[in-house]
């Protein structure tokens, strides 16, 4: 069964002869019509999504099957670059997807501080290993393998810890009975430590996820905010209390559940990434592990600064991403959004200077013309917030950051926000005039 129709019931545990309690708690009420976008510059006309061939039809039913009751969880993904690493675009369409449909957990995290960059302020990943290697997907040659959340932390050290916690205001709601910890195929397994450690459940996997990664699952005795996890001191397929010389310890992230029924958000962004970085079957073959229903891709900034940019080169990388995404998830829905307007730094008469990104408008043109030719949904989001020169308006309303590339916290809120309503509002559309 997959985690579109697998009952939550059974993700629940069982304690003698009752049934644990969560205390995450999920909530089904309508989002009130008062939630507002309050970026002054939207055009709202455009804040639609364009999905002509009703692509999204199955998922809408599935996000349907929610509201009658069914007791089911249902997978989204949202790839992305920086925009998305930082957490407050894609989790704001999360705890407003969560708040209408049910919440089954945080769903993917990973431990981006511990591969020195910034992580969402929702969660913490802690270790008292200092000596890493860190594998990006943007790396030309990934100094480690990567998992599916873009990244692989690799370690000498035989014995390896985790510290993964909920923050107490931003991630309010996201308590967990269950952890699928992702691991390299030689690794050491993790096992639960402190509290849990008499308690939980260990569930290793039988065999590799996929050929490069193992995905073991560690059940809780009961909702925690909390986990402290250790790696056995006995190397994987081995007798070996200690591994060889030339072992490594090999990790890529965790995904929590909390066994309710609801919406599961995978967010990924990796800094600095671009389409090709993700066009490998290797990494495809990892996200289509977590078998969402929903594949929401954002990425596209990043080329715009290429020196040797053209809208046919480009066009050719997002294609190829499309055709290996569709082979490795073919009963994925997929909606591809477009960047927003951002400057870039020149020099002009030897002085620095910023000026309009002309090519993040070619990008978005290249989008809808591939999402358009290979029937698939777009959410525009260029146009929607004011397209050519919006950028000098984002600035000016200071939405942006100091690198005018990305935006504060705010801006990427709005952006979240109106993304969930134009896919709201598509659904409801779709309700009302079923035959369009």
């Amino acid at each position: 069964m997959t985690p579109r129709n697998l009952p939550a019931k059974l993700l629940r545990l069982t304690l003698g002869a009752g049934l644990l309690t969560l205390t995450a708690g999920i909530s089904r009420e309508r989002l009130p019509d008062t939630e507002k976008s309050q970026l002054p510059f939207r055009i709202d006309s455009l804040c639609i999504l364009s999905d002509p061939h009703h692509t999204l039809r199955t998922f809408f039913a599935e996000l349907d099957s929610l509201s009658a009751g069914k007791d089911t969880v249902i997978a989204v993904v949202h790839l992305g670059d920086s925009h998305v690493q930082a957490g407050h675009y894609s989790g704001r369409i999360m705890r407003l997807l969560q708040q209408r449909y049910g919440n089954a957990g945080r769903g993917w995290i990973a431990p981006l501080k511990i591969a020195r960059s910034n992580e969402p302020d929702d969660y913490f990943v802690s270790t008292l290993i200092k000596e890493w290697t860190i594998g990006r997907c943007i790396q030309q040659t990934p100094r480690c393998p990567i998992g599916l959340g873009g990244i692989g932390i690799q370690t000498p050290s035989p014995f390896v810890n985790f510290d993964i916690r909920i923050a107490p205001v931003n991630g309010q709601g996201y308590g967990f009975n269950q952890v699928i910890a992702y691991r390299g195929g030689q690794s050491m397994p993790l096992l639960p430590a402190g509290k849990f450690r008499e308690t939980a459940r260990l569930i290793p996997a039988q065999g590799p996820t996929t050929p490069e990664m193992i995905a073991d699952t560690i059940r809780l005795s009961a909702a925690s905010d909390t986990l402290h996890l250790q790696s056995t001191r006995r190397q994987a397929g081995s007798d070996s209390l200690l591994p060889a010389d030339n072992f490594r310890n090999l990790y890529y992230g965790f995904n929590l559940t909390n066994g309710q029924a609801g919406i599961l958000y995978h967010a990924i962004g990796v800094n600095g990434s671009m389409f090709v970085n993700y066009t490998h079957p290797t990494y495809v073959r990892q996200l289509a592990t977590l078998q969402p229903s929903l594949l929401i891709v954002s990425l596209g900034t990043n080329e715009s600064f290429g020196k040797r940019f053209t809208t046919n080169a480009f066009y050719d990388q997002v294609r190829a991403f499309f055709l290996l995404v569709k082979k490795h998830l073919p009963h994925t829905a997929i909606l591809f959004t477009t960047p927003p307007e951002c400057f870039k730094r020149v020099v002009i008469n030897k002085q620095r200077r910023y000026v309009r990104n002309e090519n993040t408008e070619r990008i978005a043109q290249a989008i809808l013309r591939i999402t358009q030719e290979e029937e698939v949904a777009c959410w525009d989001l260029f146009a929607a917030t004011g397209g050519r020169r919006s950028c000098e308006q984002w600035f000016a309303g200071k939405w942006m950051g100091r690198d005018r590339i990305h935006f504060n916290k705010e801006a990427y809120r709005e952006q979240g926000l109106l993304l969930f309503n134009a896919l709201i509002n598509l659904k409801e559309k779709n309700q009302t005039h079923p035959e369009r």
